[in-house]
């Protein structure tokens, strides 16, 4: 039995906001797979070690860094939740996932130009481009060093994430700074650029249990529309999150032209601070300050927790076709804490 360590504060988080708001069949989802987590973790350290220090540098950066391990937990949940055994597994497998997604986050900060990320300066402004660049492709090498020595199923389906987001990212940049774009237009987006790794997690978690393919779809919908879910409450934050707690600056989406949820709604409603601030190349910070009180002051953040939450409705539906257990509670229970957080 491995030795409990220390909550992570976005655990802590949790655990606190279970005291406070008591869900019906509640089960702490960090808890439920806390042992897992850990091995995780030490795969993540084992994995980033290089004969080139500066690689170790950057990715230990950003995944010693913080994280919510959001992706890593579906895995590990779903697994448990139709009775997997053979945790060492499912660990590789939610160990991959979370070395893409931190490989994504480094190219997207190089792409956007970020200067923070998880509270602290970024790795791109930190390592510079290149450095950063290569460290991104380090960790995506790395990660099939996990998902490849499974079955063609569990490489392909990762590679077909990894194809998503790669594709999610272009489309995204398409409609950069474009004010035609349309509800339709972002779904496509966030369905292939978020929820594709929460697909994967899931499907994948319950195949590697010995589920049949019917249960598999069950779960692959319950990852779309969480991952959905998710990334619109991401963009709520964006515009009324408290920088302390998003450990980054509100207002990124507008300043990078990024298409967001809110930002949509309020092109939508013709909210001419809106539109200015979202069609110029160069925003100013006076404009970013008007276009963030715009939509905070109208209904587009409202819309958005509403769309986010039939969204979450969407992914309630699969949970409940799985075995009775602690997993499956904290599967569910997972939907709730997403639509409910503000970090």
């Amino acid at each position: 039995m491995l030795q409990r360590k220390r909550k992570s504060p976005e655990a802590a988080y949790v655990s606190e906001l279970l005291k406070a708001k008591p869900l019906a069949e509640t089960t702490d989802p960090f808890d439920c797979v806390a042992e897992e987590l850990e091995l995780v973790e030490e795969n993540l350290t084992r994995s980033i070690r290089s004969a080139e220090s500066t690689l170790t540098d950057i990715a230990a950066h950003l995944i010693c860094g913080g994280g919510k391990r959001v992706r890593p937990m579906i895995a590990c949940l779903a697994f448990k939740a139709f009775g997997g055994k053979k945790v060492e597994d499912i660990v590789d497998i939610a160990t991959a996932l979370e070395l893409i997604h931190t490989a994504t986050l480094l190219h997207d900060d190089i792409i956007d130009g970020a200067e923070t990320r998880r509270g602290k300066e970024s790795a791109y402004k930190k390592f510079g481009l290149k450095s950063t660049l290569v460290a991104g492709d380090f960790l995506f090498i790395k990660a099939f060093e996990f998902a490849g020595k499974f079955d063609d199923t569990v490489v392909q389906w990762t590679a077909d994430a990894c194809t998503r987001l790669t594709e999610g990212e272009i489309l995204q940049g398409f409609f950069n700074r474009n004010t035609d774009v349309t509800l339709d237009d972002y779904l496509e987006i966030v369905k292939r650029k978020t929820a594709s790794l929460f697909q994967a997690g899931a499907k994948i978690g319950i195949y590697q249990a010995g589920a049949d393919s019917r249960l598999v779809e069950d779960m692959d919908r319950y990852g779309l529309n969480l991952g959905i879910a998710f990334q619109m409450i991401d963009d709520v934050l964006d515009v009324v999150g408290h920088k302390e707690l998003l450990g980054k600056p509100t207002g990124i989406d507008l300043r990078d032209g990024n298409p967001s949820l809110p930002i949509i709604l309020a092109l939508n409603a013709q909210q001419e601070a809106v539109v200015n601030a979202f069609k110029s190349s160069r925003p100013e910070d006076a404009e970013i300050s008007a276009a963030l009180q715009a939509i905070a002051e109208g209904p587009a953040i409202e819309q958005a927790r509403a769309l986010s939450r039939s969204y979450a409705e969407k992914a309630l539906g699969p949970v409940k076709k799985l075995p009775p257990s602690r997993y499956r509670n904290a599967l569910k229970t997972l939907i709730q804490l997403i639509v409910e957080r503000n970090f």
